[in-house]
């Protein structure tokens, strides 16, 4: 994507490669044009940077506003763009489970979330599988046990798996919910440790297929499973 830009302050050429070079410097722009006559930079990046980010990079003295596009819009769209292929996932489960509660009559809330469960591990579990060396790496980068044992990172698919094929089956109910609380509540602290840290990671969570940054929503998607499986063992009592 490119952009153009308003950008003030410059006065001369050199004002014109300080613009430029700094720019540059910033991941995911490709390439900058910058006129101190039109008072604009055209940018090309990979993939929408907020204007507060491309402030940050200038020295003081200059300023840079958006022209042509909405910078909340902007963001929107990017942010769509990113999370794509999580938000399709648990449309299509979340849809699978609602089908499931509604099925015999009425609404059975916890054979909905059941049936959410099994689909969530199943399919997570199967992105993952695809490239299990590259999900390891990935899930190193901020889990607080595979940064410590990188052979967490190949068995956690698996577990993932064992955990959707039981939730399926219904499985020993007290037991597989129990090894769910667990299992993503030593999740859910790197990913806590990541986002409030501000790193900017991959999120492995759909393994290496697609590049999906960390962020609250992989909070949301953790504390999601942890909720359920509390609730599905409270109902157990």
């Amino acid at each position: 994507m490119t952009h153009t830009y308003e950008v003030t302050g410059m006065t001369c050429g050199h004002c014109e490669a300080n613009v430029k070079s700094s720019l540059l410097k910033l991941p995911n722009i490709t390439a900058v044009e910058v006129s101190k006559e039109k008072q604009t930079a055209v940018i090309s990046m990979d993939q929408h940077i907020p204007l507060a980010v491309l402030q940050q990079a200038l020295d003081k003295k200059y300023a840079i506003a958006e022209t042509e596009h909405n910078e909340t819009a902007e963001q929107t769209k990017s942010w769509l763009a990113a999370y794509k292929p999580l938000l399709l996932i648990f449309g299509y489960i979340t849809t699978v489970a609602l089908i499931a509660a509604t099925a015999q009559g009425g609404f059975n809330q916890m054979q909905g979330m059941n049936v959410f469960m099994a689909g969530f591990f199943l399919t997570f579990s199967f992105f993952k599988m695809l490239n299990l060396s590259g999900f390891a790496d990935s899930y190193a980068m901020y889990d607080i046990v595979a940064k410590r044992m990188r052979l967490w990172g190949f068995i956690y698919p698996f577990i993932e798996l064992l955990l959707g094929i039981a939730y399926a089956l219904n499985f020993q109910p007290f037991i597989t919910n129990s090894g769910t609380l667990i299992v993503m509540g030593v999740s859910i602290i790197g990913v806590l440790q990541s986002v409030f840290n501000k790193r900017k990671i991959q999120c492995a969570c759909l393994g290496a297929v697609f590049n999906l940054p960390m962020s609250s929503v992989t909070i949301i998607e953790d504390a999601l499973m942890i909720a359920m499986s509390a609730g599905l063992l409270v109902s157990l009592l």
